[in-house]
């Protein structure tokens, strides 16, 4: 999944001399909490609802008049993704420089906002949740044609899968999270145990302890 995919394309901004109150204002009213500050339509800096509301607290060590220009608290130079980076990059970014948006650009252009609720969104749809199924923790070795084996066990049951998501484990091995179109998971289950791999979720027909 791309960011173009999953970013707000409703792009609101404002200008480095734009008011914190007037900041403020339009995000209560356009009920978002990100704005991206251009300059002649270029990028220079993010400011959120909550830098204003901390710069404007009077328990800020020194309170900023609300009604000073965004430019003396936005955030720059700015962390910004591209339409075609994968969303997984985009999360990278924003978890390593702890940011809650990023705005995406295009030759030079602003041309979306991606937020962290945007990503979640994405990963929920990416687990297949949204469509009824059922869900298993299974581990495999980590060998090639072990994902092929067991996706064969799936298919003979003429079960569909409607989502894989992998990661590694502490010994090397792989945790699998299947989600697939069914909610009668036990006899699938019992199957794949049969076939050598360890279920370990629903815990109540865990094939490992």
């Amino acid at each position: 999944m791309l960011v173009s995919e999953v970013m707000n394309k409703k792009i609101v901004t404002i200008f480095p001399d734009t008011k914190l109150n007037e900041a403020y204002a339009l995000m209560s009213e356009k009920n978002i909490r990100h704005l991206p500050v251009l300059n002649e339509e270029k990028l220079v800096g993010v400011v959120t609802d909550r830098d204003i509301r901390l710069a404007t607290s009077r328990l800020a060590k020194k309170t900023i008049d609300p009604e000073s220009p965004v430019k003396e608290i936005m955030s720059h130079p700015v962390q910004f993704s591209h339409p075609s980076d994968p969303i997984e990059k985009a999360t990278q970014i924003m978890r390593e420089f702890k940011i809650g948006c990023m705005p995406v650009v295009e030759n030079s252009k602003v041309v979306g906002i991606v937020t962290i609720t945007d990503l979640l969104d994405a990963l929920l749809l990416l687990t297949g949740i949204h469509q009824p199924s059922g869900r298993l923790d299974i581990r495999l070795s980590n060998k090639a044609g072990e994902l092929a084996k067991l996706t064969s066990i799936i298919a003979e049951r003429k079960v569909n899968i409607h989502s894989i998501l992998t990661y590694p484990e502490k010994d090397k091995s792989i945790r699998l999270v299947l989600r697939v179109g069914t909610i009668e998971i036990k006899s699938l289950a019992q199957a794949i145990c049969n076939a050598g791999f360890q279920v370990i979720w629903p815990v109540h027909i865990a094939c490992v302890n």
